[in-house]
């Protein structure tokens, strides 16, 4: 008999694949950037995307003191501190040690995934507002410019696992975007439970021992699937639950409920009912 289990799945960069719209975004930004500036925008941001600069994801950029935090990511405890140059400080570091870093998505961000690579480099170049350049990459992420790549197999996939187990969608995205996401993907219908406007990383511990206390199911029976450590993985890891982490760079935490891969479409024909049945 097949246990019943909840999915928790993350919607951004987890039930469909591409990143143009990261780079749709930096664009956007770019627009707002000094004009002596736009040249270093554009090789930092290359850089970021091809791993070679300090900015990458799994790390912490605080806007403020435009230095770049490396946590453990299970505590979200500072370890390291460095420059944009990528000058390590350890002067710095005692400002961060005493508590775990919380994040504002202002001051003080996770950089979890695509779409905070394009967001610290404009605040490193003097950019004030991000938030009206990512609505608009919202916008043209559900227009007819936009090619928005639908995942072989998934809505086969999680109709057959909604017959047993509840299938939940937890995301930062507003109730708008979700439903016009949704229904661009053809997934409407396909969730017992959306929950929008989610706030992680800030949130998600909460989140999730009300979806474990509404479901009265124990937490190793809850999977959360999501392409941000610090705001999907992390978080389930330390409750006791199982995590599916989706990214081309692969985290260096290890963890016997932890299973990675590059994009959920290899979770799928690895047989994902398989991998939470028996682990």
């Amino acid at each position: 008999m097949i246990e019943k289990r909840v999915y928790i799945f993350d919607l951004d960069g987890t039930l469909y694949e591409g990143a143009d719209h990261f780079d749709f975004y930096a664009d956007r930004l770019l627009e707002d950037v000094p004009n002596e500036c736009k040249k270093a925008f554009l090789q930092d941001y290359r850089d970021m995307k091809n791993g070679r600069h300090v900015v990458m994801i799994g790390k912490v950029y605080d806007v403020m003191r435009d230095v770049i935090i490396t946590v453990d990511p299970m505590t979200l405890q500072a370890i390291e501190v460095k420059t944009w140059e990528g000058k390590t400080r350890p002067d710095i570091l005692p400002h961060y040690e005493d508590l775990p870093l919380t994040f504002d998505f202002e001051k003080m961000v996770a950089i979890g995934d695509g779409w905070w690579l394009p967001f610290a480099c404009a605040k490193h170049y003097g950019v004030k507002d991000c938030y009206s350049r990512y609505l608009e990459t919202k916008a043209y992420m559900v227009s007819d410019d936009f090619n928005l790549q639908k995942i072989v197999g998934l809505k086969s996939c999680l109709k057959d696992l909604k017959k047993i187990h509840p299938l939940v969608l937890m995301t930062n995205s507003d109730k708008e975007d979700v439903l016009r996401l949704l229904n661009e993907l053809d997934l409407n219908d396909i969730f017992h439970h959306i929950i929008s406007s989610a706030k992680k990383p800030a949130q998600t511990v909460q989140l999730f021992k009300e979806l474990q206390k509404h479901y009265e199911l124990p937490f190793q029976h809850l999977v959360s699937i999501g392409d941000n450590f610090i705001n999907d993985i992390a978080p389930a890891l330390m409750l006791g639950m199982k995590a599916v982490y989706i990214s081309s760079h692969p985290h260096q935490t290890t963890h016997a409920n932890l299973f990675q891969v590059e994009q959920i479409s290899e979770w799928i024909s690895t047989g994902w009912e398989i991998y939470v049945a028996h682990k």
